[in-house]
């Protein structure tokens, strides 16, 4: 359970989170400041927006965890994003600013016809909701297991949180509310980074550390093997991962709402750039911190699974006496491989290479011993309940923080983690509200003012935040959350790209023929994810490829007479 001092700080940085956005949002009183800021922000702002919005508590509570389990490879994911950044700059971001959009997705109308820009925003609303879920699972579920609570009953208190900002304050209370967290999301970070390293045992240093951490693959960030059926190499991170970061930060109304708040077209690109160059190595770091984490656990007790809840049902049901069993060996190996460890990095400083050989030999051993150790306890926990969650990757980084850090800063960390979810959350629901409005409800055929419109968007913040919260209720089934949530964006992200690069690319392609190949993409993704071992990241290739070649084959054939041409 949370200390006192710790919830004290928790309630306090969150408050000082929701009322310094409201009160810079005070004057938001139409539709323009509520959707987009009233296009009022200066770069620096966009710019910890824009990473604000993608580095959600899903970054900052699974990446760690991601970085425990699997080492740095998952850094290679966003090996595209830097050269996405570059070229949306050169198209995408000066369209939207010279044709002043709500919405991405008015371009698709202009450009092709109403039913393409119908289909695009369905895609996106479908898409983003569901990621919404996600997104709002990780902190409700920091919330149930510091308090004990329900994480459906959590969900919905984290829902109504975040809803009331939005409601009130709309856009700029969302960007102006980015800022502040994220500068104080950062510091947190490096702030947990330095004590994790103080944690360590008594001689072993940085470098110890990483030699521990790369003696157990955890320090391999590069995979340069061209392996489609791979999650994480250079090729998917540079191909895959380009073409999924095209769609998000250009397509994503999540994101291209918060371009929009931008005063100019060069604020916008001065935003982006920066986040180009600044999110690999931030991601890196915090994968990092994860790997220190996975080094600092080398050295000490550990539970044999991280889920307390999951642990504490299998220890009391019919399989208790397996469970203990599985518990004491694993505890016992654990001790093994700590004494190992440091048996091991001593006869490396003494330069003596047969006592390091054999301490080696021994940590292979307790590692052995305790991974079988661990599959034991995780079979008795399918034993107990068959529909039990088995990965407890996302649970982690929260054990150590709630174990390990002093009084006071555990506050401050979790304020992070749940500041990052406002970050994400709030964006994702302003642009699922400013896609309802802007591209479904203002092109009904009743006549609207902006004053009607701007209750439609609250009422659609408040419709999208039930539905994620319903969702959310399946997300802990997902696996890795930093994982599940890009997975879930790949479904949908190459298909809506490759709608937006026809337009660029296929001058005679009209909205007939766009419309038929976004269905046919659309098919495609979804058989590579059902059908095929084909990693998620090349989803993205699939469906933007696929849907610029049937496009320009349906041109070709003159399936539409009349056609728009584009205004790049």
């Amino acid at each position: 359970m949370i200390r006192p001092a710790d919830a004290a700080v928790l309630v306090a940085t969150l408050a000082a989170f929701v009322g310094y956005g409201l009160w810079r949002a005070r004057a938001t009183r139409d539709l323009s400041g509520f959707l987009v800021a009233g296009r009022s922000m200066p770069w620096p702002m966009v710019a910890l927006s824009i990473m604000a919005t993608q580095a959600s508590a899903v970054t900052f509570m699974a990446t760690p965890g991601q970085g425990y389990v699997a080492g740095l490879s998952f850094v290679q994911f966003y090996f595209g994003l830097p050269i996405a950044m570059v070229v949306l700059c050169a198209t995408l971001v000066p369209l939207y600013q010279r044709m002043r959009v709500t919405t991405a997705y008015e371009f698709l109308e202009r450009r092709f016809d109403g039913k393409t820009r119908t289909l695009a925003a369905a895609l996106f609303l479908v898409q983003r909701g569901l990621a919404a879920g996600i997104t709002l699972y990780a902190p409700a579920l920091v919330l149930a297991v510091i308090l004990g609570w329900d994480v459906g009953t959590t969900c919905a208190l984290l829902g109504a949180l975040v809803v009331g900002t939005i409601v009130l304050g709309g856009s700029k209370a969302v960007a102006h509310a980015h800022a502040l967290q994220f500068v104080i999301i950062m510091g947190t970070m490096v702030l947990a980074f330095v004590l994790v390293l103080r944690s360590l045992p008594g001689g072993i240093g940085l470098g110890d550390a990483l030699a521990v951490a790369g003696s157990a693959g955890r320090m391999r960030a590069l995979d340069p093997s061209f392996d489609p059926a791979s999650r994480y190499n250079i090729w998917a991170g540079l191909l895959g991962g380009f073409f999924l970061q095209m769609s998000y930060f250009g397509t994503d109304q999540s994101q291209v709402g918060r371009i929009l708040t931008a005063s100019s077209s060069r604020e916008s690109k001065l935003g982006l750039l920066f986040n180009g160059l600044l999110k690999v190595p931030m991601q890196f770091g915090i994968l990092l911190l994860g790997v220190l984490v996975f080094v600092a656990y080398q050295f000490e007790p550990t539970p044999v699974f991280f889920d307390r809840a999951e642990a504490a049902q299998a220890a009391a049901g019919p399989h208790a006496a397996e469970w203990r069993g599985a518990e004491q060996d694993w505890t016992a190996a654990r001790a093994d491989l700590a004494a190992s460890l440091v048996a091991e990095q001593s006869a490396l400083r003494a330069r003596d290479a047969t006592a390091a050989e054999i301490a080696h030999a021994n940590v292979l051993a307790a590692d052995v011993a305790a991974n079988s150790a661990r599959t034991r306890a995780i079979g008795v926990i399918k034993a107990t309940d068959a529909s039990a969650n088995t990965n407890d990757t996302n649970h982690i980084f929260l054990t150590y923080v709630l174990s390990h850090l002093p009084v006071g800063v555990v506050g401050l960390v979790l304020a992070a983690i749940f500041g990052a979810a406002m970050n994400s959350i709030m964006s994702e629901l302003n642009s699922l509200a400013s896609t309802t409005v802007v591209d479904v409800v203002n092109r009904l055929p009743w006549r609207l003012d902006d004053g009607a419109l701007l209750n439609w968007s609250r009422g659609a913040t408040l419709f999208w935040t039930v539905f994620a919260v319903g969702f959310a209720q399946f997300a802990g089934r997902l696996g890795s959350l930093v994982e599940a949530v890009n997975v879930v964006g790949s479904i949908f992200y190459g298909t809506i790209l490759g709608i937006f690069a026809t337009g660029f690319l296929v001058q005679r392609a009209g909205g007939t023929a766009v419309f038929v190949a976004a269905v046919v993409g659309e098919a495609a993704v979804i058989a590579c994810w059902l059908l095929t071992p084909l990693s998620f990241l090349w989803w993205n290739v699939v469906g933007c490829v696929l849907t610029v070649a049937v496009a320009a084959l349906l041109a070709r054939l003159g399936v539409d007479k009349h056609v728009k041409m584009a205004e790049a």
